[in-house]
Formats: structure tokens, C-alpha cells, sequence
């Protein structure tokens, strides 16, 4: 009898009441709380995965970054677009003989500065220098379209409509046309996100950066149309190549808008998300439309315990694409 007691404990391990999987978070705090301006970059998050909101702009929370890492692609990003940015501030004429010589010059200058590992400069120095000459040909054929070209350019804050929510933005450059049109660009060094998300304004940076424009955001240039609003990929063997956002598929099965029509739809959409987080009721959810559902590199799916509620499988109530 001893014995069949300690051997019965084993088997109570498996009778246990079900529990139900933990719930997708979706808080709900007080108006009061909830931020009152945003940046455009920041729109994106906010339908993709609000949580993310809630945990940077509400709570504060921030990534603690780790004591040892090598730079990344988003370094690389940022170190190409920097130089490019100040080869456009210097006001370099690309037609120049000399283009080239001063931007490898720059991009030097700012390799250094970084002090990148040996093994990683070997790798992103031949990738730039590969870059110069179809950078160059790419400002030259467009060059007789430019007046002005404007890098790092800054908007000031407009309020949405009646939310009182306000919204600004940075372009990484607006050229402005001799028929006193703009372009709106976008340097992008990674395939995300595409032209097709922009457009469908699942990324909707440019389009709202279109909408800043026409509303005189951008002091530099005043209140224009835009003509264009493109990606320029940098590819990492040295092509480049401009996307604009404004046309996807085909012209039998397709889409196709101007940009001023495609900066209104993005600024009536943010009118309606923005009234929708006015709702003390609307809550801001976890991961509602992720770039894809097995990523889960999110500064916080941990607090927002993503494996936990997603292994209950998709909930009701995310918006779908």
C-alpha cells in the first residue's frame, strides 16, 4: 500500500484541469495617456503592431542594447544614407568630372569616422565603391528634370483634422522639379518594405510625407504637389534602383494612383485610425498585421508573450490585409 501511494503521485501529474491558451494583450489605457503626436515612421507600427506602441510611447520602455554586437544592416543603412545625404548638401553637381573622385572622398571620410571591424569594412567599402558610379549615372539621368534637391529635410507638425493628434516627418530627400512639382525619396538598402506595401499603404510613410507636403510641412519648399514618390534601393552589388510606389501590377490588373491622390487616401486613413485610438474602448494589440507571422525579432513580443498566446493559434479581431 506504501508503495502503490509513492507510485500514484507520478500519474497525478497528468490529471490537471484544462487551461485555457493566455489572451493576445490588447491594454487599454486612459485617454489621458495616449500620445498626441507621432511621426510618420511611427504610423506603420501603429496598425502593424500597436502593442510596440504602447510599450515605447506609453510605458517608455526601451531595448537595452547589448555590451558586444557587430554592426548590422541597419548600420550600413544609415552610414550609406548619411553620405549620400552630405554629397547632396554640399551641393555637388553630379554632371562634374570630379563627382565621383568627392563622394568616394566623403564616403571615406565616414568610414572612418565609424571605425568599422576590419572584417566588415573588407565587406561594405568594395559594396560602396561599387555604388559611386551607378549612383552617379542614376542622379545624371534625371538630371535635367532637378532644381533643388534638399537631403535630411524636416517637416513641422500639422494636427490630423479633429483628432488634435499631430504628425511630422523627415524625408531623406525632396527634390523639387523645374515645373515646381516634387519628388519625394526614400533610400532603402533591404527589400522591405515593397512598393506594393507603400502603395496599399500598409507602409505608408511616403504617402503621408506627400500628404505633409501639400499641407506646407516641409519649409523649404512650401506647399506643392508631389510628382513622384519613389524607393531607391541601394542593392549590395551596387546597383541602384528607383521604385516608384505609385504604380503596381499591370495595367489590365492593377493599381494605379498619383501621388497627391495617394498622399489624401493615406492622410483619410490616418484621419481613421487616429479617431479609432480616441475610443477609450480601442486597445492596442499585439502584433495585429506582422510582416510575417513566424518573425519574432519584435523589441516586445517578450513582454507581449507572443509564444504563449500564439500557440492558442490567430484570435479574432486583427485587422487583415
Amino acid at each position: 500500500d506504501r508503495g502503490a501511494k509513492f507510485l500514484g503521485w507520478p500519474g497525478e501529474i497528468d490529471h490537471a484541469p484544462d487551461e485555457d491558451f493566455a489572451k493576445r494583450p490588447e491594454p487599454k489605457p486612459p485617454l489621458a495617456a495616449r500620445p498626441r503626436h507621432f511621426s510618420v515612421t511611427e504610423i506603420e507600427t501603429l496598425r502593424r503592431d500597436p502593442y510596440a506602441i504602447f510599450a515605447k510611447r506609453i510605458l517608455r520602455l526601451r531595448p537595452i542594447e547589448p555590451l558586444i554586437r557587430d554592426p548590422d544592416v541597419a548600420e550600413r543603412g544609415s552610414l550609406f544614407h548619411n553620405i549620400l545625404a552630405h554629397f547632396t548638401e554640399q551641393g555637388i553637381d553630379p554632371l562634374d568630372a570630379n563627382a565621383a573622385r568627392r563622394l568616394l572622398e566623403i564616403g571615406r571620410q565616414y568610414f572612418d569616422d565609424i571605425a568599422l571591424p576590419e572584417e566588415i569594412d573588407a565587406v561594405w567599402w568594395p559594396r560602396f565603391q561599387s555604388l559611386v558610379p551607378e549612383y552617379l549615372n542614376w542622379e545624371r539621368l534625371r538630371d535635367h528634370l532637378i532644381s533643388e534637391r534638399h537631403p535630411e529635410i524636416a517637416s513641422k507638425k500639422i494636427v490630423v483634422e479633429a483628432t488634435g493628434v499631430t504628425l511630422s516627418g523627415r524625408a531623406d530627400r525632396v527634390d523639387l522639379r523645374r515645373d515646381g512639382t516634387v519628388d519625394i525619396i526614400d533610400y532603402k538598402t533591404g527589400s522591405t518594405p515593397s512598393k506594393r506595401q507603400a502603395h496599399v499603404l500598409l507602409s505608408p510613410q511616403l504617402a503621408l510625407e506627400a500628404a505633409l507636403l501639400a499641407r506646407g510641412a516641409f519649409h523649404q519648399v512650401g506647399p506643392r504637389k508631389a510628382a513622384d514618390l519613389l524607393y531607391v534601393r541601394l542593392r549590395p552589388n551596387g546597383k541602384v534602383d528607383p521604385e516608384s510606389i505609385l504604380r503596381i501590377g499591370t495595367a489590365a490588373n492593377g493599381s494605379e494612383k498619383t501621388a497627391p491622390e495617394l498622399g489624401d487616401l493615406s492622410w483619410l486613413r490616418l484621419n481613421e485610425l487616429l479617431t479609432a485610438y480616441g475610443d477609450p474602448h480601442k486597445g492596442y494589440l499585439s502584433r495585429a498585421l506582422p510582416f510575417r507571422e513566424s518573425d519574432l525579432t519584435g523589441d516586445y513580443d517578450h513582454l507581449a508573450r507572443v509564444l504563449e498566446w500564439s500557440a492558442g493559434g490567430a484570435e479574432e479581431g486583427g485587422e487583415g490585409e
